[in-house]
């Protein structure tokens, strides 16, 4: 009869789209399983270097690491912004966080690469910037990376024969910068500069290259300078 052919239908239209609501659970929970197991694969480590345009374009360019991230920290002030910071007196550091994956980089090789990319050796800022928010440091969050960035000072001022005056200190809160800093080496907005108006990507060079930050590094680290060619 037509009343047991729509009963026959309709039993098995729920029982199709109970099957379907199963697999897109089964689907969306191992989507989510795998997410988050990727992300339990990354560490982060901060640190500062000067213009956080450059360490994070430095970075960014090395394998395995999965994004670097320009921002302040260090300081007193709550949500400090770019001004605020270059100004001084919020005790903030231009710094950049940086996200990897240990299977593919390790946080020593990190620490080595960051130390030989910056002059460890200047306490009043890097290169043609001076002031506080420009000094070096390492940011750590646990034991561990505090350890592995005592080992590598350690190992880098043996190398260099020379005191080397970047702290290693407490990671209290990062505080991620204006949109406009994140991936400013490889910009395509127009900007004015002293050379006149130039695309990001062009101003960042430009700016790189007056400040003198490659040659500096090779002069002090010779053959071990990192990001200089």
């Amino acid at each position: 009869s037509k009343s047991n052919v729509k009963q026959y239908l309709n039993t098995q239209g729920q029982a199709m789209l109970s099957r379907f609501l199963l697999k897109s659970i089964i689907l969306f929970i191992g989507s989510m399983f795998c997410q988050n197991m990727l992300l339990a694969g990354t560490d982060k480590i901060v640190v500062a270097g000067g213009c956080f345009w450059c360490v994070e374009a430095d970075f960014e360019g090395l394998e395995g690491v999965k994004e670097a991230i320009s921002g302040y920290t260090g300081g007193t002030s709550e949500n400090p912004t770019y001004k605020e910071v270059v100004q001084g007196g919020t005790g903030h550091y231009e710094a950049v966080e940086i996200e990897f994956d240990p299977a593919v980089i390790t946080l020593d090789e990190i620490l080595h690469i960051f130390l030989r990319s910056v002059d460890v050796t200047d306490d009043g800022g890097q290169f043609c910037d001076r002031g506080e928010s420009y000094r070096t440091a390492i940011f750590t969050k646990n034991k561990k990376q505090n350890e592995k960035a005592k080992a590598a000072i350690e190992k880098a001022e043996q190398e260099l024969d020379r005191k080397i005056v970047t702290p290693i200190i407490k990671l209290e809160k990062f505080y991620i910068a204006e949109d406009y800093h994140q991936d400013y080496y490889k910009g395509e907005n127009f900007v004015l500069t002293r050379f006149g108006p130039r695309k990001q990507s062009n101003a960042y060079k430009l700016y790189r290259n007056s400040c003198r930050r490659d040659d500096t590094v090779k002069e002090l680290w010779g053959s071990s300078a990192q990001f200089t060619e």
